[in-house]
């Protein structure tokens, strides 16, 4: 018996074929390609995303020998916030808007105007952003009202596949929350919100908890990807609360960081913990009946990259990070902020700037190496700063993954500027792996999602703090939080120049 953990992200759709024990058996997956028709917009054909499940679902089985009806159900995942218009008969309306377009902050201050900001965050755990999907329908009505006029259905990127395998349109609630238009504390959609904006609530799908099974494969997708008709499908959940569950952040005290392009700080919650200002997102868990606090920086391990890239282009990341070795904490005195693509957590701020602050000719390139990797985790000390005075369950453990989490120095400088413990687990395919697992205990093999990460996720090893450097950092920390403030009312003026 298999399960099947299914990612439609931005860049591609991957398989992942999991055993009855929880062991990853086979991957696959198949790119997708990104429009951007015009600055700052981001957008894809849905069909693009079938057609890659389908050729990924197709590869697993044939690379694992697998038969389609030895895979016992199927779980989703994928980019949340992106908008998926179709007509009665199920036709795609118009390319997907993605989560990284940028085209409707005028519709963002026109929800808080219409609905009052702090109704809007306490109904929904979030302040209206362009990301969400709320300010995406807002836009297609005022720019594109022929089209508005045909939309009969409304889903996000997964559950667009999910209709491609079931002929049936849910969602799963974790997904839900993240559209803002979701009553967060009631789990379900916010009817006044709606009424408020205008937007038609039976064009909304039911939502789901994570493990409830939504439909089962037809005859068409059957024949798409070699699945047998009949096959369960489970609700799953966004990418975010699904990669928590791939790394066992199903419970309280344990908290999920990625170090991935952006950084993530994910923590599980048994009610609904929503901060005032809105500068946590409050969103639905996959697991039933949880909730989760997240904080995201926008350049995290992008940062590392686009300076190896810009800078020491003819370097490798491995000799960039030995030479940071040296160095000792705060870098002396040289500090990084991490906004190159502006920021979200706790500065939700698209015009903020990125820059090396206090530079000196004493400063070689492992200096400004170094207080890259450490501006970074300084910026996600703010979202477990944040996460911490929302009132949470002491930290337990911090599970960490993402491609800056392979770095034993990067990991050293997170463990001591968090004065945590951080752990790296037996699985890299996080949301995937997370969805199988979803998907496994919709049907029953493990009883509940604590249970199945109790089985499936295994520690692999911990990385602990250094004492003399979580000292040092806490007196970088406080002067690192000054230097966006102090710097704030100069970003509107640098875009001047843009």
């Amino acid at each position: 018996m298999y399960f099947l953990g299914i990612d439609t992200s931005t860049t591609s759709s991957k398989a992942l074929l999991m055993d009855a024990t929880g062991n990853v058996v086979v991957v696959a997956s198949s790119p997708h390609t990104v429009q951007t028709p015009r600055p700052l917009w981001s957008e894809q054909n849905p069909a693009e995303w079938w057609q890659a499940t389908a050729q990924s679902i197709r590869r697993v089985l044939q690379k694992a020998g697998v038969r389609g009806e030895d895979v016992a159900a199927v779980g989703l995942t994928g980019q949340m916030h992106g908008l998926v218009l179709l007509d009665e008969a199920g036709n795609v309306l118009r390319p997907a808007i993605l989560w990284n377009d940028q085209r409707t902050q005028a519709q963002c201050d026109a929800i808080h105007a219409r609905i009052g900001r702090e109704r809007f965050i306490q109904t929904t755990g979030n302040v209206a952003l362009t990301g969400f999907t709320a300010p995406k329908i807002l836009w297609v009505a005022e720019h594109e009202p022929h089209l508005y006029a045909r939309v009969r259905h409304i889903l996000l990127p997964k559950d667009y596949v999910r209709y491609r395998l079931t002929g049936g349109y849910a969602m799963d609630k974790a997904d839900g929350a993240g559209t803002a238009l979701f009553d967060v504390r009631r789990r379900t959609w916010a009817t006044d919100l709606l009424e408020a904006l205008d937007i038609n609530p039976a064009w909304l799908p039911p939502t789901f908890e994570g493990t409830d099974i939504t439909g089962h494969v037809h005859q068409a997708a059957a024949d798409a990807t070699g699945l047998a008709v009949g096959t369960p499908v489970v609700a799953g959940g966004g990418d975010q609360a699904a990669q928590a569950v791939g790394v066992g952040a199903v419970e309280p005290g344990i908290v999920a960081l990625t170090v991935g392009t952006s950084g993530v700080v994910f923590a599980p919650t048994t009610e609904p913990l929503i901060e005032p200002q809105g500068r946590l997102h409050a969103f639905c868990h996959a697991v039933p009946g949880m909730w989760h606090l997240m904080g995201v920086m926008l350049s995290a391990a992008g940062s590392l990259q686009w300076y190896r890239d810009t800078l020491a282009p003819d370097t490798d990341f491995d000799a960039l990070l030995d030479e940071a070795r040296e160095i000792p904490p705060a870098s002396e005195g040289l500090f990084f902020l991490p906004y190159l693509s502006g920021e979200r957590t706790p500065h939700p701020n698209p015009l903020a700037r990125g820059a090396w602050i206090g530079l000196t000719v004493r400063h070689r390139r492992a200096h400004m190496t170094r207080a890259l990797l450490e501006g970074v985790a300084f910026g996600l000390k703010d979202s477990f700063t944040l996460i911490a005075e929302a009132g949470t369950a002491p930290i337990r453990e911090v599970r960490v993954s993402g491609g800056g989490a392979r770095s034993a120095l990067w990991r050293r400088i997170l463990a001591s500027v968090l004065a945590s413990d951080l752990v790296t687990v037996n699985t890299t395919e996080g949301a995937a792996y997370g969805a199988a697992l979803l998907a496994a205990v919709g049907v029953g093999q493990w009883a509940d999602v604590p249970t199945a990460c109790r089985c499936a996720v295994r520690a692999t090893g911990r990385t602990t703090p250094d004492p003399a450097a979580t000292v040092r950092y806490a007196d970088a920390y406080n002067l690192y939080r000054d230097l966006y403030p102090a710097l704030e009312g100069l970003f509107p003026r640098m875009a001047t120049f843009a």
